[in-house]
C-alpha cells in the first residue's frame, strides 16, 4: 500500500496537503515512475470525499490502507479500511473503490461493462470490480481464506447522483459488491456503521498485512478443472472487461447477423492465457461452438494433456493456427487465439498437401473461421522470423473485411510476483522501447539475482525446489542441439558453459531416459535438470527461472551487441536481416526472463555483461516467498 493511517490522521494530512506529497513519493518509489495528473488529481478529490463520509459516521479510528496492492499482482485498491465489525467483535474489513463520475452508463444493454464519457472504451462496472477484489483477497490472504465473512466491499461514487447512474444497479449487489451514489450519501455512511464500529482498526490491519500470502494459481495446475468444472480464476478489471466483451459479442452473434473481432493485449503474466482458458470454460459449458488454437506446439500439446486428460472431446478444444486452411466460414462462435503474436504470413508449410497451398493469409483464415475471433497477444514476444501477429496487422485484416475491432490492453502483471515494475526494468533493460537501462530498485514483490557461473545459478534453483517451489533453467539458442538420440542413450550435454555442461530439453515427442517431451518440460517436475530455449518455456511459467545469456547478446560499453554469428538457432538464415535478429533475440530473452512467478536468476557468459548486469541489480533481491 501507499500510505496507512487513521481515518482521522488521512483527513488532516490531506487538509494540509501533504498526504498527495506522500502518495506521489511512495507511488515512485513502488512503480519507478511518477502518478499521472489523472491519478494525483483522483487522489485530490476522491480522499476527502471518503474520509469526510468515516468522519461523520464516527469512524474517525478506523485504519484507512490507501493504494492496497492485492497480492501478487500489480492491482491496487483504491482503500481498504480496517476495523472491528459492531456486532461480533471481530476485524471487519471494507474494500471501497472511488470514482469521480458523474455519469455512466451500461454498454449496449450490458451492465456489467459501462460506458464512461472520459473514456474510449468501455469499463467495468464498479459494483463487480469491488466484487473482484474483495474475492481475489479472499482467495490469496490467509486472514480472509479462513474467515472470508469479515470483507465488503463498495463503490463510492461520490460527484454521481442515481439519475447520472441509471442502469449501473441493475448488477446484482451483494456484501462485497454495492454501489452508492452522492445523493445515496447517508446510505454509505449507514452501510459503513454496520460493519465498523468506532474503535481503533490498527490491529485489525496488522491482521491483513500478516495473512499468508498464498502463491498464485498457476495456469497449469487448474487448466483442467477451469475447462471442465467450474472458474478457477478471480479476472479483475480490464481481464474482466475483455471476458465480458467476448460474451456480449457472442450473444450479439447469437441474435443477429454480427460479426467482430477482439484484440486482447499485454506483456507477461497479464492474465491473456487465464482469460483465454475462462472463456474456453465458459463456452464450452454453454454449449457454445468455440476452440482454442495457438502456434506453439509446446502450449497445445499441454493443455490437451492437462485439460483433456480424462475427456478426448476437450482435447480436441485445443488447436494450431493452421489448422483453419479449409474451415467453414463462420462455422464457429468463437476462436480463441492465443499466443496471437505468432501468427504466420500463410499456414502453408512444406508438408502441406498441394491442393490446400493458397496464398491466403493466416490472419484472414483465422478471422473468417468463427463470429467472434478472439485474439490474444504481446507484441515483444515475437521470437522467429516470419511471425507476425500484432494489433495493427489484426485490425487492417478486420477493415479488409469491414468488420469492428475492439481492443482491450491489460495492464496489470499477474507473474513475476505481480511487479509491474520489474516487467518495465527488463524492457528498458533490453532496450525494447528505446530506452536505456536503468538500476533495480527492489519492489519486495519479486526476487532477483544476479549470479557468476552457472554451477550457482544451478545451486540456487536447486535450494529453491528443496523447499518446495518448481524451477527451470533457460537460455539463449547459442548451443548446438543434438536432435536425434539413439534409443537407450541419454541426452548429450550441449549446453557447455567451462566445467558445467546440461542437456538442452527433449525434442521432440518422447520421453528420453525419464526427461520429459519438449511439450511438457516446463510442466513436468522432471523437467529440471534439462535447459529449455524459448520455444519450450513461451506461453509458461515456473516459480523460479535460471535465466543464462548467452553469447548472442552481450554489452559492449554504453549499448548491447547482438552477435548472430553465436546463434545456433536454425531460424535464422543467411536471408533474414540483422535488424530482425536484433529485434527476435532481444525478444527472447524478454520472454525467458520474464518466466518466473517468484524470482528470477540471471547468469551471462561474458564477463563484461555480467559486470554490467551485476552494476544494475546490486547484491539482488533474493526473497523469501510465502510458502
Amino acid at each position: 500500500m501507499l500510505f496507512r493511517e487513521s481515518a482521522e490522521s488521512v483527513a488532516a494530512r490531506a487538509l494540509e496537503g501533504s498526504l498527495f506529497l506522500h502518495l506521489t513519493e511512495q507511488f515512485v518509489h513502488a512503480h519507478g515512475y511518477k502518478p499521472g495528473s489523472s491519478e494525483v488529481r483522483s487522489w485530490e478529490r476522491s480522499i476527502p470525499a471518503l474520509t469526510g463520509a468515516l468522519l461523520d459516521a464516527g469512524l474517525g479510528q478506523v485504519e484507512v490502507m490507501l493504494e492496497y496492492a492485492l497480492p501478487l499482482t500489480s492491482k491496487r485498491a483504491d482503500a481498504v479500511l480496517a476495523g472491528v465489525h459492531p456486532l461480533t467483535g471481530a476485524p471487519s474489513y471494507v474494500v471501497v473503490e472511488l470514482k469521480q463520475w458523474s455519469d455512466a452508463h451500461p454498454e449496449d444493454g450490458e451492465p456489467l461493462l459501462c460506458r464512461v464519457e472520459a473514456y474510449g472504451r468501455p469499463v467495468l462496472n464498479p459494483i463487480e470490480q469491488v466484487r473482484g477484489y474483495c474475492d481475489y483477497l479472499v482467495s490469496f490472504n490467509g486472514a480472509l481464506a479462513e474467515h472470508p465473512e469479515r470483507i465488503s466491499g463498495a463503490a463510492f461514487l461520490h460527484n454521481a447522483t442515481e439519475f447520472g447512474m441509471s442502469g449501473l444497479d441493475e448488477v446484482e449487489q451483494t456484501e462485497r459488491g454495492r454501489l452508492f451514489t452522492a445523493d445515496r450519501r447517508g446510505d454509505f455512511i449507514g452501510y459503513l456503521q454496520a460493519r465498523l464500529a468506532p474503535r481503533p482498526g490498527a490491529a485489525a490491519a496488522d491482521e491483513l498485512i500478516a495473512g499468508k500470502i498464498q502463491p498464485s494459481v498457476q495456469l497449469m495446475s487448474v487448466a483442467a478443472q477451469e475447462v471442465r468444472e467450474r472458474e478457477q480464476f478471480v479476472l479483475l478489471d480490464e481481464q474482466r472487461i475483455a471476458y465480458e466483451m467476448v460474451l456480449g459479442a457472442v450473444r450479439k452473434a447469437q441474435q443477429a447477423d454480427h460479426k467482430e473481432v477482439i484484440v486482447v493485449t499485454g506483456g507477461p503474466g497479464s492474465g491473456k492465457s487465464v482469460i483465454a482458458l475462462s472463456l474456453l470454460g465458459e463456452l464450452y459449458r454453454r454449449g457454445v461452438s468455440a476452440l482454442h488454437a495457438t502456434g506453439s506446439q509446446s502450449f497445445t500439446k499441454t493443455m490437451r494433456k492437462v485439460a483433456g486428460a480424462r475427456k478426448r472431446e476437450v482435447q480436441d478444444l485445443f488447436k494450431y493456427f493452421n489448422s483453419f486452411m479449409t474451415a467453414e466460414r463462420n462455422g464457429l462462435g468463437v476462436l480463441i487465439c492465443d499466443e496471437a503474436h505468432r501468427i504466420r504470413k500463410t499456414s502453408a508449410n512444406r508438408y502441406t498437401k498441394a491442393e490446400l497451398r493458397t496464398d491466403k493469409a493466416q490472419i484472414e483464415e483465422l478471422i473468417d473461421a468463427a463470429r467472434v475471433p478472439v485474439f490474444l497477444l504481446d507484441q515483444h514476444q515475437v521470437v522467429r522470423p516470419g511471425e507476425m501477429g500484432t494489433v495493427g496487422q489484426i485490425q487492417q485484416a478486420a477493415a479488409e473485411k469491414k468488420l469492428d475491432c475492439r481492443v482491450v490492453s491489460l495492464d496489470s502483471q499477474f507473474r513475476c510476483g505481480g511487479s509491474d515494475a520489474y516487467l518495465r526494468w527488463v524492457v528498458r533493460l533490453l532496450g525494447l522501447d528505446g530506452d536505456q537501462p536503468v538500476a533495480w530498485e527492489p519492489d519486495g514483490k519479486v526476487g532477483l539475482e544476479v549470479v557468476d557461473s552457472p554451477e550457482e545459478l544451478e545451486a540456487f534453483l536447486v535450494d529453491r525446489r528443496a523447499h518446495g517451489y518448481g524451477a527451470r533453467m533457460s537460455a539463449g539458442y547459442c548451443w548446438k542441439w543434438t536432435t536425434k538420440i539413439p534409443p537407450g542413450q541419454a541426452l548429450p550435454a550441449d549446453v557447455a558453459i567451462g566445467d558445467w555442461a546440461r542437456p538442452w530439453n527433449v525434442f521432440g515427442d518422447r520421453a528420453v531416459l525419464g526427461a520429459p517431451p519438449a511439450a511438457l518440460w516446463a510442466t513436468d517436475p522432471a523437467g529440471f535438470g534439462q535447459v529449455g530455449c524459448v520455444y519450450t518455456a513461451q506461453g509458461f511459467e515456473y516459480d523460479w527461472s535460471g535465466v543464462i545469456i548467452g553469447p548472442d547478446l552481450v554489452w559492449r560499453g554504453d549499448r548491447w551487441v547482438v552477435d548472430r554469428r553465436a546463434s545456433k538457432d536454425p531460424v535464422f538464415t543467411k536471408a533474414t536481416p540483422n535488424a530482425d535478429v536484433d529485434r527476435l533475440v532481444r525478444n527472447t530473452y524478454k520472454v525467458l526472463l520474464t518466466r518466473g512467478m517468484i524470482g528470477t536468476v540471471i547468469y551471462s557468459t561474458d564477463a563484461e555483461t555480467r559486470d554490467k548486469l551485476r552494476e544494475l541489480v546490486g547484491t539482488g533481491t533474493a526473497i523469501t516467498a510465502p510458502a
